[in-house]
This record gives C-alpha cells, sequence and structure tokens, in this order.
C-alpha cells in the first residue's frame, strides 16, 4: 500500500509499480498411440448411391446482347454453369438437361474523349443465357426399375333359385354380380439423380454494329476520339458448352469382407 496524502479533503493512493509480464512455455511429449481395428460384419446389404452413367455432354449456343449503354470494350466475361433439370427417362437412356449460362461482362463506356484519348467508367452487365438439350447415356450399370403388374379381377361363386317357368329342383349358379373384386398393386422405384461434375466453355463473340471512328458516351452523343476507336451496343455470342455429368441411382448392394485391410494388427 502507498503512502496516503491529504489534498483538497481528498486521500490518494500512490498506485503500484507493473510488473511485467512473463509467459510460460512447455514442451507436449508426443502422444502414443495405437491402431485399432474397425468393428464390421463381415456381408451386408447396403442402399447406397451407384454409378449408372458418366458422361461429356456438349451443348451449341448461339445468343445476342444488348448493352444498355455503348461499349469502347469489353474488359472480362465470367461464366458460371447453373443446371435446374437434369432427369433420366427410365426405361430409355435420354438424359433431359435444363439450365443456363450466368454471364457477368465488365467494360468500358466512354465518358470524354479527344483525337488523342479516350476516358471510360467501367461497367458491369449481369444476364442468364437459357439452354436445354436431350443427350444419350451409355450405361456402366443398369437402373434398376420395376413395372407395376397387371391388376387381376375375380368373383365369388353364388347360387340362387330360379324364377317360375323353371324346375323347382334347379339353381341359378353363376358369379356374384353385385359385388366387384380386384387386387390391384404398385410399384416404387428410385428415382435417378444427376451431380454436375465439371464445365468448360469455349466462346466467340462478335459486335454487330461496330462501325470504325464513331465514338458515343453514356448518352448517345458522338465524341472527337482517334480515328480507330468505336463503341457498339450489340454483342453476337457462340459458344460451346462441354460438361461433365454423373447419374446415379440408389440401389441395394451386397457387401462382402475381402479380408484385406491396410491395418496390420
Amino acid at each position: 500500500m502507498g503512502k496516503k496524502n491529504h489534498k483538497g479533503g481528498k486521500f490518494l493512493t500512490k498506485p503500484k509499480k507493473s510488473q511485467p509480464y512473463t509467459m510460460k512455455s512447455s514442451v507436449v511429449p508426443h502422444a502414443k498411440r495405437k491402431k485399432v481395428k474397425p468393428k464390421a460384419i463381415e456381408e451386408a446389404l447396403v442402399k447406397v448411391p451407384v454409378v449408372l452413367a458418366e458422361e461429356k455432354v456438349q451443348i451449341d449456343m448461339t445468343t445476342d446482347i444488348e448493352f444498355p449503354e455503348p461499349v469502347l470494350e469489353i474488359k472480362d466475361i465470367k461464366k458460371n454453369l447453373k443446371v435446374t433439370q437434369c432427369r433420366l427417362l427410365l426405361p430409355t437412356n435420354k438424359l433431359f438437361i435444363e439450365g443456363f449460362v450466368r454471364k457477368n461482362i465488365q467494360y468500358a463506356t466512354p465518358q470524354q474523349a479527344n483525337e488523342n484519348f479516350v476516358s471510360s467508367r467501367l461497367n458491369s452487365l449481369t444476364v442468364d443465357v437459357p439452354f436445354e438439350t436431350i443427350a444419350e447415356v451409355d450405361f456402366i450399370n443398369e437402373p434398376q426399375m420395376d413395372f407395376k403388374p397387371g391388376d387381376k379381377t375375380f368373383t365369388y361363386f353364388r347360387e340362387r333359385e330360379l324364377p317360375d317357368g323353371f324346375s323347382d329342383k334347379e339353381k341359378l349358379m353363376s358369379g356374384d354380380l353385385s359385388q366387384f373384386d380386384k387386387i390391384s398393386e404398385e410399384k416404387f422405384n428410385e428415382l435417378p439423380f444427376c451431380q454436375l461434375l465439371s464445365s468448360k466453355f469455349i466462346e466467340y463473340d462478335e459486335k454487330l454494329d461496330w462501325n470504325m471512328g464513331e465514338v458515343f458516351d453514356e448518352d448517345g452523343e458522338q465524341l472527337d476520339a482517334p480515328f480507330e476507336e468505336a463503341t457498339f451496343t450489340q454483342l453476337q455470342e457462340k459458344m460451346v458448352i462441354e460438361m461433365e455429368v454423373k447419374v446415379l441411382q440408389k440401389q441395394q448392394v451386397n457387401v462382402k469382407d475381402l479380408k484385406k485391410t491396410d491395418y496390420d494388427f
């Protein structure tokens, strides 16, 4: 406790000197370990996704893109493949694919210019380009599909009295028409599904309304600019999409213990 001094009717305490902080370190010894043999049954029936097919599908596309303002130069184009439907139509091998390509286009729009320079502002345009196609796949493993069996209709025997005019010793023997009896079944199958593995884009972009020496700003006013420059607002794109798709279906598989393991016990 430091000395107390009386000043203005209040006692002031002299603060303690702070001690330097020290940090201790220690070395942790290497932990001991021991391999443990996993517990498993020797044979089991499991239901797991089975690969039916793995295909590279090619889609050819042509599309026209219109920009909201004049474009002096394309700076970059980023593309992402989005698949909205991938459906195997059983019992055929036809794969129906739908989706779109998300394109983000970064481009320069002129603001000021003279015969020696063009000053531009960087803009961005994002568009979705839809596509759909039908591809045939070669099965690696056959899909499992059970069909609804035929309906079975049956009736019961019934014996009844005959009306007047027939011998009273005879009976009317027939099926019972007063009721309807039927056996019907439904078979429920696992729906195949897809997994998108990769995509690749090959494209060619062509300006449609480009005229050398004509440079316009975002308000549509023509600017004096270097003679070799020009702006455009329409772009035609030719694109080839290559996507790799895996088709799967949940199936029941018999798994057996092959008595092989990487563990050495």
